[in-house]
């Protein structure tokens, strides 16, 4: 083991939490260094427990760790590989902690959104091609529809909504940033279909405010796009607020 790894320590130092850590520390080194490619096969725990001065059975438990956190993945009869590291993938246990989170509001949430919507946008508006510009026009489109006056579903535009902001995401170039997007969006997703019953004209209001978003995503200004996307969150925010007080 090189120089640069964690050295894990068996238990009579700092215990078998502590060992295992380090387990997890050392095979994340490999795969950070280039030891070990996305998708390539891990050596045999025998291998590894040899190689990390651990035993077996530690090794199993860092393996078990890293595999919930989607770096590796165990196949059946084939061996533990590490995955394809995506950023969407690694994220999906940031998603998991917001969504089990007892202490986060969708206040709390919504002000984060807040900060990266308006950053997607900004990015995106330098980036976003003629393409994703159609694709967003024709979700306005579906946005136009008015549950509240009988004239579509409040789930149907709500969902329209969630794929305009990740065509922007997506857009942005930045596949960490819109995971983020993505994680937060999908957790505020009932505050927004609950508002879509509760708040009287929330529709045409949130249509004009995403309209404002494509028109500034249309002209190439980050500026503008990152104002209009950080208005449009911040109104949601300001409802929850009222509606909460």
């Amino acid at each position: 083991m090189s120089a640069s790894q964690p050295t894990p320590t068996e238990p009579g130092d700092t215990g078998k939490v502590s060992v295992v850590e380090g387990t997890i520390d050392a095979i994340k080194t490999m795969i950070v260094s280039g030891r070990f490619q996305a998708g390539e096969r891990l050596p045999t725990e025998r291998d590894l427990a040899l190689t990390l001065g651990v035993s077996r059975n530690t090794v199993r438990e860092a393996v078990r760790a890293l595999s919930l956190m989607k770096v590796v993945e165990s196949r059946q009869g084939a061996g533990t590989y590490v995955t394809s590291l995506a950023p969407s993938l690694l994220l999906d246990s940031v998603s998991l902690l917001v969504t089990l989170s007892s202490t986060a509001t969708s206040i709390d949430l919504l002000a984060v959104r807040r900060v990266l919507e308006s950053e997607a946008a900004a990015q995106a508006a330098a980036r976003i091609d003629d393409a994703d510009l159609a694709r967003l026009d024709a979700i306005l489109t579906e946005m136009r529809h008015d549950p509240q006056s009988g004239d579509g579903s409040v789930e149907s535009v709500t969902e329209a909504d969630l794929r305009f902001h990740s065509i922007i995401a997506q857009a942005a170039g930045n596949p960490v940033l819109a995971a983020l997007v993505e994680a937060l969006s999908d957790r505020t997703y009932r505050a927004r279909v609950w508002r879509g019953y509760a708040e009287s004209g929330v529709y045409q209001r949130a249509w004009h405010q995403h309209e404002a978003i494509y028109a500034a995503l249309r002209d190439r200004d980050p500026q503008r796009a990152a104002a209009q996307a950080a208005a449009h969150v911040a109104d949601v925010e300001a409802y929850l607020r009222t509606s909460s007080a």
